[in-house]
């Protein structure tokens, strides 16, 4: 992290780059739609490494056989690609084996989720070519343990999320390898019981990461503090879960199987159940959230958005190839690309 007198800010210092493991789509582009081509991804991928993000996971949300065995190919196939090589790190399913209950659910289609079931995950794996990284899966459903367990030794890193679990539930799922939680805070009811409910059960457990997504949005700024407070900067991962809209213009759009809202302030939500549908932040804006915030300096960035998501996939830093430096000024509590 070498200081810099380059560019914007003399007292800028280098950050060693911004990982996200959760991008839905981006300019109208999405990984998870029945439109999806090889050029409309490789375009993608070009502008979301364009807006400050140094590499990522592209993401698919709960979809049906058929977008699995079109997308994941498309996917995989530019993965492979020299341009994109530690940039584009490997492919993210969200889904399909989440709960059905609604708000737990989250956006995601009730038509297409699944009981965790090895045999399928295997499919979804060899339509991937070897690039899934990363699967959210719930934690209380049954199977979860088998899915979680073959995907460990597999060395795809498990994370849960969109669940009801509890605290043994949890537990049960580390045992067999899960390393982490997916949007903590996110992909619950809006109304919980106030002691036993998922939010706590996954901050009280010490050996899972919480993703959060900082979006200025789906958190309030006292749930943002105390998440990192309790998990502390080491095991907190930065995300944005961008969605396909993310980076358009405020508007009204059809996303996801139903018409969002994207509002000026960049909050997007279905106004038909008030749940967010996703969200419109890149992960530098979500970067510059936290450090606005006045949660997080260099260091404790530097953590949350490059080193813990890497070490959750099991990725070297070696191995992220950094082309635009991403620079933090601690006086202005602001994080920049050079």
């Amino acid at each position: 992290m070498e200081q810099t007198s380059k560019g914007r800010g003399a007292d800028a210092v280098a950050l060693p780059g911004l990982i996200d493991l959760q991008v839905n789509g981006y300019r109208g582009v999405d990984f998870s739609g029945d439109s999806l081509t090889d050029e409309s991804f490789v375009q993608a991928c070009r502008q979301l490494l364009e807006a400050g993000t140094t590499a990522f996971l592209p993401t698919l949300i709960t979809s049906s056989a058929a977008i699995y065995a079109r997308n994941l190919p498309i996917l995989a196939g530019v993965l492979g690609r020299e341009e994109f090589r530690g940039r584009v790190l490997g492919i993210h399913l969200e889904g399909p084996f989440i709960s059905t209950e609604d708000g737990a659910r989250g956006a995601h289609s009730a038509q297409w989720v699944r009981k965790p079931d090895v045999a399928y995950f295997k499919e979804l794996i060899d339509l991937g070519q070897g690039t899934v990284r990363l699967i959210t899966i719930a934690a209380d459903q049954p199977g979860a343990e088998e899915v979680s367990r073959y995907a460990s030794s597999h060395g795809i890193a498990v994370a849960l999320g969109h669940h009801m679990a509890n605290e043994q539930d949890l537990e049960k799922l580390v045992a067999v390898g899960a390393k982490a939680l997916t949007h903590l805070g996110n992909g619950v009811p809006a109304l919980l019981s106030r002691h036993r409910n998922p939010v706590w059960a996954g901050l009280a457990n010490d050996d899972l990461a919480a993703t959060i997504i900082a979006d200025g949005h789906h958190l309030p700024p006292a749930m943002l503090k105390t998440f990192i407070r309790t998990k502390g900067p080491g095991r907190c991962i930065v995300i944005s879960d961008a969605s396909p809209l993310a980076g358009l213009p405020p508007g009204e759009y059809w996303s996801m199987g139903a018409m969002v809202r994207l509002e000026a302030d960049g909050k997007l939500f279905n106004p038909a159940t008030g749940y967010m549908a996703g969200s419109s932040a890149t992960i530098l804006a979500c970067a510059n959230h936290v450090a606005g915030l006045d949660l997080a300096g260099l260091n404790e960035l530097g953590q949350m958005c490059f080193y813990n998501p890497l070490r959750l996939l099991g990725i070297s830093p070696k191995q992220v190839r950094v082309e635009e430096p991403i620079l933090f000024d601690a006086k202005e509590r602001r994080v920049f690309q050079e």
